[in-house]
């Protein structure tokens, strides 16, 4: 009876001090919780935007922006490769005194000032920046906000250094896939691979640099006979023997040739099993795309430097392409190229995305490859380059680890800048984001919604 009086008395003050503590823990809690806490969201603002130009191997210069605020928490931006500072700068007048976390208000008010291919620089860094920014006061990463990740990795793809001899370009090739250890491979073949070798290429003579290398291909009378597209096939051969037929293979820079010399040649490289061939003409020619497309088995990607979501959806609706390929730091930034791939998706296209700028840029990119269903593979123009990932800290090294990178779990991008790495890379002549007074004013009068 003692024995069991004790026991009871026993159990009765264990299941009390359980109580207990289970009220001590269920005290009152912050109301803003997981958030920085040298932030106070609702009274965030805007103080100020400075940029530094990355200069590296490979397409570059690379603008990289800070925006800071008045609470100390700051966002990393980066403007599209070989572009200027401007885009951004004159941009920054119309969100000094904003909250960086109205995202998609800020972003309404700057889309007009951006455009194709490098004019969206300005808009797009500083939404990049302001997702940062977002990140960091709620302590998460970008992904999550855009509502999780698909993958925990997310695959790379690289081209290969070019060579006028076949065997070793396949050779570069395997080193790319064996040494590397990438999983999707691109390579970049076109026209200037016959220079020299005569009834190769039919083209008009005394054409001037413009003609050959800007003026739109159905323009050029530029065409390409059996013979180059023999030539030609020997080099896609050449890569194929040398990484087999197992690992995805692109093509890029077929050069400006006529759509006919473009359907010849998809169908020559049929055995080859391309992933696809890409800007076979401008994006803007729907119906030749699409006509393109339809004519020959070989995979047609486009979009690199596309801007507004209601091209690529035209391009999808239409069937145009096969793929999309948009270009993160062109085509809207982090929120809106997530929501090219949703929308791609209702159309059943897969998306590629390109990219050839700084571990800041990678980022965003890695983020919103994660948290998009149909994403293939992110380009990466820099693996060559051995002091790329050290701009930047916070991350898993190496960044491109055998053919994929980590998706970062930090706030924000998940990275911040090495200082000393990018002093020692800027630009000559230019500062380490020096103060941009000059821009703090108003240039011009905007949209009346915004005004």
């Amino acid at each position: 009876m003692m024995n069991r009086r004790r026991l009871l008395k026993g159990s009765a003050a264990a299941l009390a001090g359980g109580v207990l503590g289970s009220t001590a823990i269920a005290e009152p809690r912050p109301l803003f919780q997981n958030v920085n806490t040298h932030s106070s969201p609702s009274d965030l603002k805007i103080t100020d935007l400075r940029y530094a130009i990355v200069v590296k191997p490979g397409p570059s210069p690379c603008v990289l922006i800070r925006i800071d605020t008045n609470q100390g928490v700051y966002g990393l931006g980066e403007i599209r490769d070989i572009a200027g500072p401007n885009y951004a700068l004159v941009l920054k007048s119309r969100i000094l005194g904003e909250n960086p976390l109205n995202i998609t208000y800020l972003f309404n008010k700057l889309q007009q000032f951006g455009g194709p291919s490098r004019q969206a620089g300005g808009v797009v860094a500083i939404e990049m920046a302001l997702w940062d920014i977002a990140g960091k006061v709620y302590n998460i990463p970008i992904y999550q906000m855009l509502g999780g990740k698909w993958r925990d990795r997310v695959r790379v793809y690289a081209d290969t250094t070019e060579s006028m001899d076949p065997k070793e370009y396949g050779q570069r090739a395997k080193e790319r896939k064996e040494v590397m250890g990438l999983t999707w491979i691109k390579m970049d073949l076109g026209i200037n691979v016959l220079e020299g070798i005569p009834n190769t290429v039919m083209q008009p003579s005394g054409q001037s640099r413009w003609e050959q290398h800007d003026l739109p291909h159905p323009f050029t009378a530029t065409e390409v006979t059996d013979k180059g597209i023999d030539r030609l096939c020997e080099y896609v051969a050449a890569v194929r023997d040398a990484i087999g037929m197992e690992i995805p293979l692109s093509m890029d820079h077929l050069g400006h040739i006529g759509p006919n010399s473009v359907i010849r040649l998809g169908k020559a490289y049929e055995k080859f099993n391309l992933e696809w061939m890409e800007d076979v003409v401008p994006w803007y020619y729907t119906d030749m795309l699409k006509h393109i497309t339809d004519s020959m088995p070989t995979p047609t990607i486009t979009g690199e430097d596309i801007y507004d979501i209601a091209d690529f959806e035209k391009l999808c609706a239409n069937h145009a392409v096969s793929k999309i390929h948009p270009d993160l730091a062109t085509s809207g930034g982090i929120l809106q190229t997530h929501q090219i791939g949703d929308m791609a998706f209702k159309y059943g296209v897969p998306m590629a995305m390109h990219f050839a700028g700084t571990p800041v840029c990678c980022m965003a990119n890695v983020h919103c490859a994660a948290a998009t269903q149909n994403f293939l593979a992110l380009e990466n123009h820099s693996l060559d380059v051995p002091w790329w990932a050290d701009l930047v800290e916070g991350v898993e090294k190496p960044i491109v680890n055998k053919g994929f990178i980590k998706v970062p779990e930090g706030p924000g991008l998940g990275v911040t800048l090495n200082e000393d790495m990018v002093r020692k890379h800027l630009k000559p002549g230019t500062g380490y984001f020096e103060p941009t007074d000059q821009w703090n004013e108003k240039q011009s009068w905007d949209d009346a919604v915004f005004s």
